[in-house]
């Protein structure tokens, strides 16, 4: 027995030293030594979530990313496109899907021109539709990207390269990447949290804010805007403050025990754990009770406290940005609009519509908010898709639509050190292929690391004998978008 004991110790120890100095197993064996680790006013330095220095001296401090599941239409938001309406129902040139593959299309389209007027707007003059009136208002804080192309044309693959800088599954998302690097300033949260709304899941679940091979420290917390704020964190109504106390410090001598005689640091984990769930019964219903908002702030918003919006979620990113979490990511589904029924279409009110009409309101008043309170230079704001939409009709009839286009979509940017008030990029005739700058989306990783202050290139870590990092073998800083 006492040698199986030396084996597994011998084992758990390559373990243990392998994720080393990152995993949080580290941390909570200073805390077999220093019980006031956990119960500090700030994370100690040891803590894998502590806060930490940048490569370079960074332009913002937190991100909040608007992603828009499901393929947001850049054509009907976006992109004026005069001569496709001059060619809406037409077909499309002999060979166009040439060299390019699409979910659905195939053989020779129609030409799909946008039933939505554009407008200027601003003094950069910025180019929006009539689906976006609120982002209207603050068209001089943004900035503009519409030359984004990637290669995913399916929704998960595309929403995992979106996220995690690679189509398939067990690559690390952006927020863990980030708070790997930079840690967080908050001890009583999550550094890198999710919100959810829409009538759908994201299409390629929560791989999407994973860890993979980081230490789980560094995971994606989803948290709900409606109900239990986080999932199974509450405690039972017959158990007590101090009964909670006493079980979880009766629990931490017993894994402590554990870890004595076997060695393995995936029990320190648990440990801390459960450390910061415990102090998220307290901070967590705080921060999410948005009823004690001034009242002009749920107009601006649109926010109905006590109910599952994307209003009420970017004011709870904001109240979380505040608080010092690192990473807040939005999910808004349903911006798949294929076609064929009224929900899937471009122009009933069912379809795109209601998804602008959900998130435009929101969107720029979460700009507003942050400028107001100073938060805006040191937050940097995201939106957008896994891929954008073809200029060209899947489904002519009662109820257009179109396809999936990752070959030339838009995202825009807002504070954290971007450039306002410019439009970055250009499409052809069609909004169909990108005729200058593009940017491909390890370039927006890249740049979108660099506004924190971290090196894309240096920012790594080793598995299975590689250097990971998120932009893979590629992306180049854009500094067209740098302020």
């Amino acid at each position: 027995m006492k040698i199986q004991q030396e084996m597994l110790k011998a084992i758990t120890r390559r373990h243990f030293f392998f994720r080393g100095g990152m995993s949080i197993g580290s941390i909570a064996l200073a805390g077999m030594m220093d019980d006031k680790l956990f119960s500090a006013p700030a994370l100690d330095a040891r803590h894998p979530m502590a806060p930490k220095a940048g490569h370079f001296e960074p332009k913002a401090k937190n991100i909040i990313f608007l992603f828009m599941s499901g393929g947001p239409s850049q054509i009907d938001m976006f992109e004026n496109k005069p001569r496709l309406t001059a060619l809406d129902g037409q077909n499309v040139p002999e060979g166009t899907l040439d060299g390019k593959r699409f979910a659905f299309l195939r053989g020779t389209p129609q030409a799909l021109a946008s039933p939505y007027s554009y407008d200027r707007y601003g003094e950069s003059g910025a180019e929006l539709s009539e689906l976006l009136p609120h982002l209207a208002q603050v068209a001089d804080d943004i900035t503009i990207v519409k030359s984004v192309h990637a290669e995913q044309f399916n929704h998960a693959p595309a929403q995992l390269f979106m996220n995690t800088g690679h189509h398939l599954i067990g690559r690390p998302s952006m927020g863990s990447w980030l708070t790997y690097g930079l840690g967080s300033e908050n001890r009583d949260l999550p550094g890198f949290v999710v919100l959810q709304s829409g009538p759908v899941e994201v299409f390629a679940g929560n791989s999407c804010w994973g860890p993979a091979f980081l230490p789980t420290v560094y995971q994606g917390v989803q948290f709900r805007s409606q109900g239990d704020p986080v999932l199974f964190l509450s405690d039972p109504e017959w158990m007590t403050r101090k009964a909670r106390r006493r079980s979880l410090d009766a629990l931490k001598r017993l894994n402590q025990l554990q870890h004595q005689a076997v060695g393995d640091p995936e029990i320190l984990t648990r440990i801390a754990s459960y450390e910061l769930a415990y102090r998220m019964q307290t901070s967590v219903p705080e921060l999410m009770d948005i009823s004690d908002e001034p009242e002009h702030i749920h107009r601006m918003y649109g926010t109905e406290p006590g109910k599952e919006s994307f209003a009420n979620n970017c004011l709870l990113a904001r109240r979380l940005v505040e608080r010092g979490v690192r990473f807040v990511q939005l999910y808004h589904h349903g911006w798949d609009h294929h076609g064929l029924i009224a929900q899937g279409s471009i122009i009933h009110k069912e379809g795109l519509q209601t998804r602008c009409l959900e998130t435009d309101q929101a969107s720029a008043a979460l700009i507003k908010d942050l400028k107001d309170r100073g938060l805006l230079e040191d937050t940097l704001v995201i939106w957008g898709g896994e891929f954008g939409r073809t200029p060209m009709n899947e489904h002519p009839g009662k109820y257009p639509g179109r396809d999936h286009h990752p070959y030339a979509f838009t995202m825009w940017m807002a504070g954290g050190g971007t450039k306002p008030g410019i439009t970055v990029g250009k499409t052809d005739e069609l909004g169909y292929e990108i005729v200058e700058d593009p940017i491909h989306m390890h370039d927006m990783h890249a740049t979108i690391l660099h506004l924190l202050g971290l090196d894309h290139t240096r920012l790594v870590y080793k598995f299975q004998g590689r250097q990971f990092r998120l932009t893979d073998v590629g992306g180049h800083v854009v500094n067209k978008l740098l302020a």
